[in-house]
């Protein structure tokens, strides 16, 4: 049996419902994508479309399946010390920034797998070692937050770890774990991860003295990014740090923050305000 082709009119019913759902703005060009990623969701529901597929998703009862389709079309691509510029501000800012009696957070706030986090983690456990900080990881999709919490990765994934933190902060599997490595436990400890919606009212997180958000807005209507950073800055406390990637920028976004570089920008504190 051939598998159904993916109609203009059902991808359109797709791009609205991850829109509506998520705030993304999937391109036509992305439709490939969604029939690729939907196909076997389809062939386990045995029905011939994908608009009855939708059509379930739709239905009171399924919150369940409908999450799956949420997490199969947000999933995206992630990996250690991913633009490693961050990180290295993250190291030089993290011991000018903390205060006294309270612990040092930070929030990787489109997390996926849990490489951005554990990353943040081992730059503080670099610098600032046994004080006290905390990292927090949020995303949209339950699935990658599972595979996140495990902090087990195929030892594909170690490029760009420095030689000297896989030593210090990784386990090489052996036997049947043969071909991946483990975060240590230590650091483990020290990173929770929570689902939240970053298009919906956000869950009680706390303050931060840095916020990552790379990789997402790119996905982002100019409102929906907007909305997203105004339900943000709350959670970043005066004179902390919000980062986005390289390719991204808050420009007509917010006029809340004040550029430091490309890329990074800063919450003024009340001696600046």
């Amino acid at each position: 049996m051939h598998p159904p082709v993916l109609s203009d009119k059902e991808f359109r019913q797709f791009q609205e419902m991850i829109y509506d759902i998520a705030g993304i703005s999937l391109s036509d060009a992305k439709k490939p994508l969604v029939s690729g990623r939907l196909a076997k969701r389809v062939r386990e529901h045995g029905v011939t479309s994908y608009g009855e597929y939708f059509s379930i998703l739709m239905l009171k009862d399924q919150r369940a399946e409908l999450q799956v389709a949420i997490d199969l079309l947000t999933t995206n691509e992630t990996y250690f010390f991913r633009e490693p510029k961050h990180f290295d501000l993250l190291r030089q800012q993290a011991p000018l920034l903390q205060r006294a009696g309270k612990p040092f957070r930070v929030w990787s706030a489109a997390s996926s797998s849990g490489e951005e986090a554990y990353t943040i983690a081992m730059v503080l456990a670099d610098v600032l070692g046994d004080s006290a900080w905390e990292v927090v990881g949020s995303d949209i999709s339950t699935r990658v937050l599972e595979t996140a919490r495990k902090g087990h990765y195929p030892m594909k994934r170690i490029e760009g770890i420095p030689k000297h933190y896989l030593s210090k902060f990784c386990l090489k599997g052996v036997g049947p774990q043969d071909g991946t490595f483990l975060i240590d436990r230590s650091l483990r400890s020290r990173v929770s991860f929570q689902q939240a919606n970053l298009n919906e009212s956000l869950p009680k997180l706390g303050e931060f003295d840095v916020i990552f958000l790379r990789n997402v807005m790119i996905y982002f209507d100019m409102e929906t990014k907007r909305q997203v950073v105004a339900r943000m800055l709350p959670l970043l406390r005066p004179g902390g740090y919000f980062i986005v990637s390289h390719s991204e920028s808050l420009n007509g976004i917010s006029d809340a923050l004040k550029v430091v570089t490309p890329s990074v920008y800063r919450k003024p504190d009340a001696r600046e305000t």
